[in-house]
């Protein structure tokens, strides 16, 4: 049994990345498995060098190992375009030249193709969409998954053309998490209550490719008083800040559990 702790270096880790990590890695631990860390740091505009070093510290300070070496995803983009291009190939994607302004007032869907040439011969940016319709050419059984113990099945028909490729990035943490599940033998996928709704695009993405589905599993997360979720753009308690106020690793990781069951 494998699972994984990703977080992305967008900012200092917090209390709900503290529980988070102790879901992921004690899962493992109770499972006789083990739990890899992975830095998923493709969003170059958020993504810092500082928050990648404070998440090794934070991570070590609380008490948690894993094997070496990580996989740091910026480090590997042209595996992700590979993919980009084997969807592109079977039909499933098309060019999205749209800016949000547009979005907000039409949907995106394929262009005809002389609309389409004229606007690549002009050097226009595009993103690339998974096309929904043409995927259940490629679909020919029920897609089924399970989660935390239930099975559930991907209704396409509830499904939205998301984008697989950004226009600055080449690729999307779609495509880089499904495509590291699968290259680093992922089993079981334990994360947050927040990414549910992804995983049925993260099942049809793993069978369009032929991959393994790994089983899911969602744990509840952390929220301020005001319902929402912690928060790294909102400075929320972080580890860091915990640590220099002299609480241990097991104070912090109990705060956490005890924020959950209030």
């Amino acid at each position: 049994m494998r699972t994984r702790f990703a977080p992305s270096p967008t900012g200092y880790l917090h209390l709900g990345h503290a529980l988070a990590a102790k879901e992921a890695f004690g899962f493992a631990k109770r499972n006789d498995g083990e739990c890899l860390l992975r830095i998923e740091d493709i969003d170059h505009t958020r993504c810092k060098p500082d928050y990648t070093d404070a998440i090794y510290e934070d991570l070590t300070w609380l008490g948690f190992e894993w094997p070496k070496p990580v996989r740091v995803q910026s480090h590997h983009l042209a595996e992700y375009q590979s993919v980009i291009e084997t969807l592109h190939d079977k039909g499933v994607l098309y060019r999205c030249f749209k800016t949000r302004a547009e979005l907000a007032k039409s949907p995106a869907a394929p262009l005809p193709p002389d609309e389409e040439a004229a606007l690549l011969s002009s050097g226009q940016a595009f993103a690339m969409r998974l096309n929904i319709q043409a995927c259940q050419d490629w679909i020919t059984l029920p897609l089924v998954y399970q989660d935390s113990g239930a099975k559930k099945l991907v209704d396409l028909s509830k499904l939205e053309d998301i984008v697989l490729a950004r226009k600055d990035i080449g690729t999307s943490y779609h495509i880089a998490v499904t495509h590291d599940d699968m290259i680093q033998h992922i089993t079981q996928v334990v994360r947050g209550a927040d990414f549910i709704d992804q995983t049925p695009y993260h099942v049809l993405i793993q069978t369009l490719m032929g991959w393994p589905i790994p089983i899911y599993h969602h744990h509840e997360l952390l929220l301020r008083e005001d319902g929402e979720k912690l928060s790294k753009r909102t400075q929320d308690t972080t580890i860091g800040s915990l640590r220099e106020k002299g609480l241990s690793p097991d104070q912090v990781l109990a705060m956490a559990q005890i924020r959950l069951e209030m």
